[in-house]
């Protein structure tokens, strides 16, 4: 398919326009070499995809938003889509192509693009087909971009960040997945609904597997700057242990409750990836829970793994891992945590 972007030469014979509809001012040298633009790739136009895609136009990113999908046909329609909303957004300019060359020069690459699991299908034969499609994705990521960051959140989510960390050959600190934040933004959400704050307030981190075995750090919860556990204790405010954990298990549950009342997730992850991309991006260094490689962390060894830890992510991609306190029940399920990814991992055989 061909790229569609905007075009100046509408004049007779191919005449650029533009060089006759604007006067150029006396004694004008060329841009400062030091001017920087921006590019961000997103892999995969699905409803995950172009959630991201669409929150990172309406967030003023970038200065290039590229696209690339298997399927020519509906690539090249998201793409015009979103260029015909180029009056009510920042000035950004829309490539999509499904040659990966479109993607060239791409500060960060954001791959979307994963197999859906068939009915009856196991877990391990759908890694399997991920792995092959992975195969044909990362080198051309890194074949076009060399000095990109590569963010996944194609699941399951840990095993691919792991899975492009090897194709690619880059720095552990250079392969993110969205790991995760969503879920720390679910947690939150849900502890601010009981306290009847706003979720900004609220300091809460779900860490580990982005799934099932995912840990919920209780002991580091803050709402205003105030520890949540020790203020109650403090104040002799009884608290019951199974109520926290439902709230944890009600965390896990939303994405299987979203997905079963509309068919898939997006809005949320949406907003989650370009939250992420802005950190990066405008190297923010902000803290943000995300699929990490984790090996020598919390006791965490038997091979590498990546899992989510809160960690400050700037232009380099992962700055650091946050120095959390976690209490000895927090460590040993974070580390059981790491032995379910492991477990599916070694089954991959890369």
């Amino acid at each position: 398919m061909h790229n569609s972007t905007s075009s100046s030469s509408l004049g007779p014979g191919g005449l650029d326009l533009s060089q006759v509809f604007f006067k150029s001012i006396s004694n004008t040298h060329p841009p400062s070499p030091t001017k920087r633009h921006t590019k961000i790739s997103v892999i995969g136009v699905g409803n995950v995809g172009m959630a991201i895609a669409q929150t990172i136009l309406t967030q003023d990113l970038v200065d290039e938003l590229a696209l690339v999908d298997a399927k020519p046909d509906k690539l090249r329609g998201e793409m015009l889509d979103l260029q015909h909303a180029a009056a009510f957004l920042p000035r950004t300019k829309i490539v999509a192509s499904v040659d990966y060359s479109v993607t060239s020069g791409s500060d960060l690459c954001i791959v979307t693009a994963g197999a859906r699991q068939n009915p009856g299908e196991s877990r391990l034969n759908l890694l399997q087909r991920n792995l092959t499609m992975y195969k044909g994705i990362v080198p051309e990521l890194v074949k076009y971009s060399p000095e990109c960051i590569l963010f996944i959140v194609s699941n399951p989510v840990d095993v691919l960040t792991y899975v492009a960390w090897k194709l690619s050959g880059f720095p552990a600190n250079r392969v993110i997945g969205s790991g995760t934040n969503l879920d720390s933004s679910r947690f939150r959400f849900l502890i601010a609904d009981h306290l009847d704050v706003n979720a900004q307030d609220v300091q809460a981190y779900i860490v580990g597997e982005h799934g099932d075995s995912s840990v919920a750090l209780w002991s580091s919860i803050s709402v205003g700057g105030v520890p949540v556990l020790s203020f109650l204790e403090r104040q002799q405010i009884a608290f019951e242990k199974e109520t926290l954990e439902k709230i944890h298990k009600q965390v896990v549950e939303s994405a299987y409750e979203v997905i079963s009342l509309k068919g898939y997730t997006s809005w949320a992850i949406g907003y989650s990836v370009a939250n992420l991309a802005r950190s990066i991006i405008r190297d923010q260094r902000r803290i943000h829970p995300v699929s990490v490689l984790a090996k020598g962390f919390y006791g965490i060894d038997g091979g590498d793994v990546f899992l989510s830890l809160p960690a400050q992510l700037g232009r380099s991609g992962v700055l650091g891992v946050t120095n959390v306190h976690l209490t000895d029940e927090e460590i040993q399920q974070l580390r059981n945590s790491a032995k379910t990814i492991l477990d599916v991992q070694n089954q991959l055989g890369i």
